[in-house]
């Protein structure tokens, strides 16, 4: 007669095997489980007399995980990390009704990132409404979450004191030229930069005051023949033949096929995070936005 081991195994069993795994010791596992020493045990003895088979050796060495019990912890970590997501869920379902998340964020991504988070945040939990304010620059996002107008913002790293905040990705600046130059050496230098007429955002923007700081580090200085304020702007200047620009990747984009990209001399790139309120109190919404967003990245990075 063939056992049902799936009626006989227990989750708290599963839960205990992985630990004593972890812990290569009885005593260590039942502190972290906090749980008796002989309950642990008891466990594991139940487990491995519904199995069948030894899953941990007992010694002076500790508890070690037996061939077959190394397996078998395997598909134990898989059934107790699904069994976290299952509650984590249903936590976050209790706690996500009529809701709200307020972001704010800079123009680049809110347009490249944001709405593919928002849509997979709507399919999760369609109830909660989402308010998105857009900001020409990040200095006006951070301004935004301290007056408490906005839940999450998104910000160029490092972020203020009063913030916490988490690396979201890292956006390379570029140097865009339009169709017909040529630019004669193999790689783009700084004399190509400084020497062809530049369309640029003013340098007080707080995107490009690391790109003028950067090109001065290197020993030149960019002077712009236009300074222009919108990112899109600016490319379609650049596509038209009236001068080049540099820009983050993500700003640039989407970039016309006949424009020519190349990465600065010495390259630089911009980090790209969300933040919250260090001290302030989330509401399981704003949690719940933050999971997607992050899950979201690293789908797309994979």
């Amino acid at each position: 007669m063939k056992a049902n081991y799936q009626n006989q195994m227990k989750l708290s069993q599963l839960r205990i095997l992985v630990a004593v795994a972890e812990c290569e010791n009885f005593s260590e596992a039942a502190l972290q489980l906090e749980m008796s020493q002989s309950a642990v045990s008891h466990a594991i003895a139940t487990l491995e007399d519904h199995l069948g088979v030894v899953l941990v050796s007992r010694g002076r060495h500790g508890a070690r995980l037996t061939a077959v019990g190394k397996r078998i912890v395997e598909h134990a970590r898989v059934i107790v990390n699904r069994t976290e997501e299952i509650i984590k869920e249903a936590e976050l379902a209790k706690g996500l009704k009529a809701d709200q998340v307020r972001i704010a964020s800079f123009r680049s991504v809110a347009t490249h990132i944001l709405p593919r988070a928002i849509a997979e945040f709507h399919r999760r939990f369609p109830s909660i409404a989402v308010h998105l304010i857009e900001h020409d620059n990040c200095g006006d996002v951070e301004h935004t979450l301290r007056e408490g107008r906005a839940d999450i913002g998104f910000i160029l790293l490092p972020g203020g004191e009063s913030l916490k905040t988490w690396e979201l990705l890292r956006d390379e600046y570029l140097a865009l030229f339009p169709p017909n130059v040529k630019v004669f050496s193999l790689k783009l230098t700084w004399e190509d930069l400084v020497n062809y007429p530049l369309i640029m955002h003013p340098p007080e923007d707080t995107m490009m005051q690391p790109v003028y700081a950067h090109v001065q580090a290197c020993g030149y200085k960019l002077r712009a023949a236009y300074e222009v304020e919108t990112d899109a702007a600016i490319v379609s200047l650049v596509a038209q033949g009236l001068g080049a620009t540099i820009l983050p990747r993500l700003a640039a984009q989407p970039i016309p096929a006949n424009v020519q990209i190349f990465s600065l001399p010495v390259p630089l790139e911009r980090i790209i995070g969300v933040a919250i309120l260090a001290e302030a109190l989330q509401t399981p919404a704003v949690y719940a936005f933050l999971d997607t967003i992050k899950h979201q990245l690293l789908l797309e990075n994979l």
